[in-house]
């Protein structure tokens, strides 16, 4: 059942169809348009459903001129559903724009829970989960991905990250230079699909096997990697190590700012007070 002027964030599985939820069926029969990411995608899903509902295209491109335009359906009264090609939408995924559109315009957005790629792999990984930070894709680019690393190599919580393949291969030596190879991982490989596998081992192990084995650099990958447990007092002594020697380039309020994120430092442990040399 579907209420008018609502917008449904609809979850839909990320590789096998028999993780749709009986509601997530209900809801995309019954809405009076499915906003997509890739319309060829969600209708072969549709079909495989038995659906024929309208399908309109909302993506990266043009969700910022498309939100407007469909917050005036549903302040018609229309029931729109919103679904990315896999998964949970705005998880890495488009969406976020149209959802604070309608929610700034008063409208009901009510969520459909199911499958998430991040959670599904956190879920089996075997590392800490109560207590995570979920990163998404890593840039592109070598030299902006070493960066991101590098403000997050102090982080204690479990790290959740999405990757392609055709940059496994170098996140995961970017990763090992980072956070050393010993760092304890796992990569979980086209998850609920046929040829589903889920590796754990040091980062370094990690980067052998999908080197030695070209089926490990094929598929969708999430990659889960243990948070620094090095204890705070050790953190701090090295926030506040950096904090010195920024501060002979930088103003103290950045030199903080920049020792905190490369050394997972609390920031306000940093600035203000008395460094030790």
């Amino acid at each position: 059942m579907t209420t008018a002027g609502t917008l449904y964030v609809v979850a839909t599985p990320i590789g096998n169809l028999a993780d749709i939820s009986a509601r997530a069926r209900e809801v995309l029969a019954g809405v009076d348009a499915i906003c997509a990411e890739d319309t060829r995608h969600t209708r072969q899903l549709l079909q495989a459903l038995g659906i024929d509902r309208p399908l309109v295209a909302l993506h990266e491109h043009n969700e910022d001129a498309a939100a407007a335009k469909l917050v005036e359906r549903l302040r018609a009264g229309e029931r729109l559903a919103l679904v990315s090609d896999a998964g949970t939408p705005l998880v890495s995924d488009p969406g976020y724009r149209f959802v604070r559109a309608a929610r700034a315009a008063g409208m009901k957005v009510s969520p459909l829970p199911g499958a998430c790629a991040a959670i599904a792999a956190l879920s089996v990984a075997g590392l800490p989960s109560d207590r995570f930070c979920f990163e998404g894709f890593l840039p592109a680019k070598a030299a902006a991905r070493r960066e991101r690393l590098a403000a997050l190599v102090g982080e204690p919580r479990t790290l959740v990250f999405y990757e392609s393949a055709h940059r496994i291969g170098e996140a995961l030596a970017d990763l090992i230079a980072v956070f050393g190879g010993e760092r304890e991982a796992v990569l979980a490989r086209e998850l609920t699909k046929l040829f589903e596998t889920v590796l754990g081992d040091s980062l370094a192990e990690l980067a052998a096997r999908v080197a030695a084995d070209p089926d490990q650099r094929r598929g969708e990958f999430v990659l889960v990697v243990r948070g620094n447990h090095d204890d705070a007092d050790a953190r701090l002594r090295e926030g506040r190590r950096l904090y010195t020697k920024l501060c002979e380039h930088l103003k103290p309020s950045v030199a903080a700012k920049l020792a905190a994120e490369l050394s997972g430092a609390p920031r306000k442990a940093l600035y203000g007070g008395d460094p030790d040399p």
